[in-house]
Protein backbone atom coordinates (compact mmCIF):
# COMPACT_ATOMS: atom_id res chain seq x y z
CA UNK A 1 0.00 0.00 0.00
CA UNK A 2 1.31 3.70 -0.74
CA UNK A 3 0.53 5.75 2.29
CA UNK A 4 0.97 9.46 2.95
CA UNK A 5 0.66 10.76 6.41
CA UNK A 6 0.49 14.54 6.51
CA UNK A 7 1.66 16.06 9.47
CA UNK A 8 2.92 18.90 10.85
CA UNK A 9 1.96 22.54 12.27
CA UNK A 10 -1.50 23.60 12.33
CA UNK A 11 -1.94 26.50 9.49
CA UNK A 12 0.31 25.14 7.83
CA UNK A 13 -1.65 24.03 4.65
CA UNK A 14 -2.54 20.58 6.11
CA UNK A 15 -5.83 20.75 4.82
CA UNK A 16 -4.78 22.06 1.65
CA UNK A 17 -2.00 18.87 1.33
CA UNK A 18 -5.11 16.65 2.11
CA UNK A 19 -7.39 17.69 -0.55
CA UNK A 20 -4.37 17.58 -3.35
CA UNK A 21 -4.02 13.76 -2.34
CA UNK A 22 -7.67 13.17 -2.65
CA UNK A 23 -8.16 14.89 -5.94
CA UNK A 24 -5.60 12.91 -7.05
CA UNK A 25 -7.36 9.42 -6.10
CA UNK A 26 -5.96 8.88 -2.77
CA UNK A 27 -8.30 7.33 0.32
CA UNK A 28 -7.39 10.50 2.77
CA UNK A 29 -8.55 10.40 6.65
CA UNK A 30 -8.57 13.68 8.51
CA UNK A 31 -7.35 13.98 12.01
CA UNK A 32 -6.88 10.35 12.66
CA UNK A 33 -5.10 9.40 16.31
CA UNK A 34 -1.62 8.43 15.91
CA UNK A 35 -1.91 5.60 17.83
CA UNK A 36 -4.97 4.19 15.37
CA UNK A 37 -2.87 4.50 11.72
CA UNK A 38 -1.61 1.42 12.50
CA UNK A 39 -5.01 -0.89 12.94
CA UNK A 40 -6.66 1.63 10.33
CA UNK A 41 -4.06 0.90 7.74
CA UNK A 42 -4.64 -2.82 8.39
CA UNK A 43 -8.37 -2.52 7.85
CA UNK A 44 -8.21 -0.43 4.93
CA UNK A 45 -5.78 -3.02 3.32
CA UNK A 46 -8.34 -5.70 3.69
CA UNK A 47 -10.99 -3.21 1.73
CA UNK A 48 -8.00 -3.81 -1.18
CA UNK A 49 -7.50 0.26 -0.62
CA UNK A 50 -3.90 1.06 -2.68
CA UNK A 51 -3.29 4.70 -1.64
CA UNK A 52 -4.35 5.98 1.58
CA UNK A 53 -3.91 9.49 3.05
CA UNK A 54 -3.66 10.52 6.04
CA UNK A 55 -3.70 13.92 8.48
CA UNK A 56 -2.01 13.58 12.14
CA UNK A 57 -1.42 16.74 14.09
CA UNK A 58 -0.80 17.75 17.49
CA UNK A 59 -4.64 17.50 18.91
CA UNK A 60 -2.95 13.71 18.84
CA UNK A 61 -1.56 14.88 22.38
CA UNK A 62 1.41 12.99 23.62
CA UNK A 63 0.54 9.85 21.55
CA UNK A 64 2.24 11.72 18.51
CA UNK A 65 5.84 11.01 19.48
CA UNK A 66 4.84 7.39 19.11
CA UNK A 67 4.53 7.75 15.12
CA UNK A 68 8.21 7.29 14.60
CA UNK A 69 8.05 3.91 16.17
CA UNK A 70 4.19 3.00 13.58
CA UNK A 71 5.70 4.34 10.55
CA UNK A 72 9.05 2.24 11.04
CA UNK A 73 6.41 -0.85 11.48
CA UNK A 74 4.10 0.29 8.50
CA UNK A 75 7.64 -0.12 6.73
CA UNK A 76 8.47 -3.46 7.71
CA UNK A 77 5.06 -4.74 6.46
CA UNK A 78 6.52 -3.37 3.31
CA UNK A 79 4.14 -0.67 2.58
CA UNK A 80 5.60 2.79 1.02
CA UNK A 81 5.41 4.96 3.53
CA UNK A 82 6.10 9.49 2.84
CA UNK A 83 5.79 11.68 5.92
CA UNK A 84 4.88 15.40 4.71
CA UNK A 85 5.70 18.06 7.97
CA UNK A 86 4.35 21.20 6.83
CA UNK A 87 5.20 23.83 8.73
CA UNK A 88 5.52 27.91 8.75
CA UNK A 89 6.75 30.86 10.41
CA UNK A 90 4.80 32.10 13.94
CA UNK A 91 3.86 35.92 11.79
CA UNK A 92 3.06 33.52 8.69
CA UNK A 93 0.87 31.36 11.40
CA UNK A 94 -0.61 34.05 13.26
CA UNK A 95 -1.50 36.17 9.99
CA UNK A 96 -3.27 33.28 8.88
CA UNK A 97 -5.19 32.99 11.68
CA UNK A 98 -6.55 36.94 12.14
CA UNK A 99 -7.60 36.11 8.48
CA UNK A 100 -9.90 32.68 8.64
CA UNK A 101 -10.67 33.78 12.56
CA UNK A 102 -10.49 30.18 13.20
CA UNK A 103 -9.39 28.68 16.66
CA UNK A 104 -6.22 27.16 17.12
CA UNK A 105 -6.52 23.28 18.05
CA UNK A 106 -4.44 23.55 21.20
CA UNK A 107 -6.50 26.87 22.74
CA UNK A 108 -7.34 24.64 25.86
CA UNK A 109 -4.12 23.64 25.91
CA UNK A 110 -0.62 25.39 26.88
CA UNK A 111 1.32 27.17 29.47
CA UNK A 112 -0.72 29.87 30.44
CA UNK A 113 -2.28 30.74 33.56
CA UNK A 114 -4.54 28.88 35.79
CA UNK A 115 -8.13 29.80 34.19
CA UNK A 116 -6.75 31.45 31.23
CA UNK A 117 -7.13 30.03 27.76
CA UNK A 118 -3.40 30.18 26.19
CA UNK A 119 -2.54 33.15 23.74
CA UNK A 120 -2.72 32.42 20.19
CA UNK A 121 1.11 32.23 19.88
CA UNK A 122 1.72 30.29 23.30
CA UNK A 123 -0.60 27.50 21.28
CA UNK A 124 1.87 27.74 18.63
CA UNK A 125 4.34 27.05 20.53
CA UNK A 126 2.82 24.95 22.66
CA UNK A 127 2.27 22.54 19.69
CA UNK A 128 5.88 23.30 17.75
CA UNK A 129 7.23 21.59 21.02
CA UNK A 130 4.67 18.43 20.83
CA UNK A 131 5.35 18.07 17.04
CA UNK A 132 8.98 18.55 16.96
CA UNK A 133 9.55 14.86 18.27
CA UNK A 134 8.20 14.24 14.35
CA UNK A 135 9.68 16.92 12.26
CA UNK A 136 12.45 15.15 10.86
CA UNK A 137 10.72 11.96 10.00
CA UNK A 138 9.94 13.22 5.68
CA UNK A 139 10.24 16.11 3.61
CA UNK A 140 9.45 19.32 5.65
CA UNK A 141 8.04 22.12 3.64
CA UNK A 142 8.01 25.85 4.90
CA UNK A 143 4.72 27.08 3.56
CA UNK A 144 5.54 31.01 5.02
CA UNK A 145 5.37 32.40 1.94
CA UNK A 146 4.15 30.54 -0.22
CA UNK A 147 0.87 30.47 -2.68
CA UNK A 148 -1.58 27.48 -2.55
CA UNK A 149 -0.93 26.89 -5.46
CA UNK A 150 2.76 26.37 -5.29
CA UNK A 151 2.23 24.15 -2.48
CA UNK A 152 -0.15 21.85 -4.29
CA UNK A 153 2.57 21.57 -6.78
CA UNK A 154 5.29 20.68 -4.17
CA UNK A 155 3.21 17.82 -2.51
CA UNK A 156 2.57 16.42 -5.86
CA UNK A 157 6.02 16.40 -6.47
CA UNK A 158 7.27 14.72 -3.31
CA UNK A 159 4.70 12.05 -3.48
CA UNK A 160 5.07 11.44 -7.35
CA UNK A 161 8.66 10.12 -6.11
CA UNK A 162 9.34 6.31 -6.04
CA UNK A 163 10.61 4.92 -3.34
CA UNK A 164 14.49 5.78 -3.04
CA UNK A 165 17.55 5.46 -0.84
CA UNK A 166 17.67 9.24 -0.37
CA UNK A 167 16.20 12.12 -2.13
CA UNK A 168 18.20 15.66 -2.01
CA UNK A 169 15.86 18.58 -2.43
CA UNK A 170 18.15 21.87 -3.73
CA UNK A 171 15.87 24.84 -2.65
CA UNK A 172 16.92 28.37 -3.62
CA UNK A 173 15.59 31.31 -1.40
CA UNK A 174 16.66 35.01 -0.64
CA UNK A 175 18.08 35.93 2.35
CA UNK A 176 16.07 39.25 2.52
CA UNK A 177 13.14 36.88 3.62
CA UNK A 178 14.57 34.63 5.71
CA UNK A 179 16.30 31.38 5.70
CA UNK A 180 13.32 28.38 4.91
CA UNK A 181 12.42 26.39 8.44
CA UNK A 182 12.17 23.58 5.75
CA UNK A 183 16.37 23.19 5.42
CA UNK A 184 18.59 21.28 6.50
CA UNK A 185 21.87 22.48 5.23
CA UNK A 186 22.35 25.83 4.59
CA UNK A 187 24.68 27.57 2.37
CA UNK A 188 25.11 31.48 1.16
CA UNK A 189 26.39 32.27 -2.14
CA UNK A 190 25.93 36.18 -1.59
CA UNK A 191 29.47 36.32 -1.73
CA UNK A 192 29.48 35.28 -5.22
CA UNK A 193 29.12 38.38 -7.86
CA UNK A 194 25.89 39.24 -8.44
CA UNK A 195 23.97 39.68 -12.13
CA UNK A 196 21.51 41.77 -10.45
CA UNK A 197 23.81 44.94 -11.18
CA UNK A 198 24.02 44.24 -15.10
CA UNK A 199 21.12 45.90 -16.20
CA UNK A 200 20.25 43.76 -18.86
CA UNK A 201 20.43 40.49 -16.67
CA UNK A 202 18.03 42.08 -13.84
CA UNK A 203 14.70 41.19 -14.82
CA UNK A 204 15.85 37.66 -15.66
CA UNK A 205 16.67 34.72 -13.48
CA UNK A 206 19.13 32.11 -12.94
CA UNK A 207 16.98 29.71 -15.24
CA UNK A 208 17.57 31.79 -17.85
CA UNK A 209 20.74 31.13 -20.53
CA UNK A 210 22.31 34.70 -20.38
CA UNK A 211 22.22 34.74 -16.65
CA UNK A 212 23.70 30.93 -16.83
CA UNK A 213 26.29 31.94 -19.63
CA UNK A 214 27.04 34.95 -17.03
CA UNK A 215 27.98 32.93 -13.74
CA UNK A 216 29.42 29.81 -15.62
CA UNK A 217 32.52 32.15 -16.64
CA UNK A 218 33.57 33.25 -13.14
CA UNK A 219 35.66 31.41 -12.09
CA UNK A 220 35.18 31.57 -7.93
CA UNK A 221 31.54 30.64 -8.54
CA UNK A 222 32.59 27.29 -9.78
CA UNK A 223 34.70 26.74 -6.57
CA UNK A 224 31.44 27.36 -4.84
CA UNK A 225 29.49 24.69 -6.70
CA UNK A 226 32.35 22.31 -6.39
CA UNK A 227 33.26 23.14 -2.58
CA UNK A 228 29.31 22.63 -1.89
CA UNK A 229 29.07 19.50 -3.73
CA UNK A 230 31.95 18.15 -2.55
CA UNK A 231 30.76 18.48 1.05
CA UNK A 232 27.50 16.64 0.32
CA UNK A 233 29.65 13.73 -1.57
CA UNK A 234 31.77 13.33 1.58
CA UNK A 235 28.65 13.52 4.15
CA UNK A 236 26.17 12.22 2.81
CA UNK A 237 26.21 8.48 3.61
CA UNK A 238 26.51 9.63 7.27
CA UNK A 239 22.86 11.15 6.83
CA UNK A 240 22.26 7.74 4.86
CA UNK A 241 23.64 5.67 7.88
CA UNK A 242 21.02 7.88 10.25
CA UNK A 243 17.96 6.74 8.40
CA UNK A 244 17.57 10.02 6.80
CA UNK A 245 15.23 9.60 3.90
CA UNK A 246 15.76 13.30 3.04
CA UNK A 247 17.66 15.69 3.34
CA UNK A 248 17.04 19.85 2.26
CA UNK A 249 19.86 21.55 0.68
CA UNK A 250 18.95 25.73 0.95
CA UNK A 251 21.00 27.98 -1.35
CA UNK A 252 20.59 31.51 -0.25
CA UNK A 253 21.43 34.88 -2.13
CA UNK A 254 19.98 38.06 -1.28
CA UNK A 255 17.06 37.99 -3.63
CA UNK A 256 16.83 34.67 -4.81
CA UNK A 257 16.39 35.70 -8.04
CA UNK A 258 19.80 35.07 -10.02
CA UNK A 259 23.15 33.08 -8.06
CA UNK A 260 21.11 30.60 -5.77
CA UNK A 261 18.66 29.74 -8.45
CA UNK A 262 21.86 29.03 -11.18
CA UNK A 263 23.71 26.79 -8.16
CA UNK A 264 20.61 24.84 -7.06
CA UNK A 265 20.49 23.83 -11.18
CA UNK A 266 24.24 23.31 -11.00
CA UNK A 267 24.21 20.98 -8.14
CA UNK A 268 21.10 18.87 -8.92
CA UNK A 269 22.60 18.24 -12.41
CA UNK A 270 25.96 17.34 -10.49
CA UNK A 271 23.71 14.34 -8.46
CA UNK A 272 20.85 13.80 -10.24
CA UNK A 273 22.89 10.65 -12.07
CA UNK A 274 23.60 8.98 -8.44
CA UNK A 275 20.16 10.40 -6.48
CA UNK A 276 16.74 10.85 -6.46
CA UNK A 277 17.39 14.85 -7.04
CA UNK A 278 14.04 18.02 -6.58
CA UNK A 279 14.99 21.29 -7.24
CA UNK A 280 12.66 24.20 -5.71
CA UNK A 281 13.30 28.11 -6.41
CA UNK A 282 10.98 29.98 -3.29
CA UNK A 283 11.83 33.01 -4.39
CA UNK A 284 10.25 32.45 -7.57
CA UNK A 285 7.79 30.42 -7.16
CA UNK A 286 6.69 33.29 -5.14
CA UNK A 287 7.16 35.44 -7.63
CA UNK A 288 6.12 33.96 -10.27
CA UNK A 289 2.52 33.68 -8.37
CA UNK A 290 2.59 37.48 -7.40
CA UNK A 291 2.79 38.34 -11.00
CA UNK A 292 -0.48 35.76 -11.81
CA UNK A 293 -2.86 37.69 -9.38
CA UNK A 294 -2.06 40.94 -9.84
Amino acid sequence: MRIVVVTGISGSGKSIAINVLEDDGYFCIDNLPARFLLEVIASLQTQSYTRVAVSIDARSGTTVSELRQIIDGLGRFGHDVKVLFLNARTDALVQRYSETRRRHPMAMHGNSLPGQAPTLIEAIERERELMSAVEDLGVAIDTSDLHPNVLRHWVRDVVGLDQADVTILFESFAFKYGVPLDADLVFDVRCLPNPFYTPSLRPLNGLDTDVASFLAEIPTVQRMIDHIGDFLQTWLPSYVQENRSYLTVAIGCTGGQHRSVYVVEQLARRFESAETVLTRHRALAVRQNASQTA
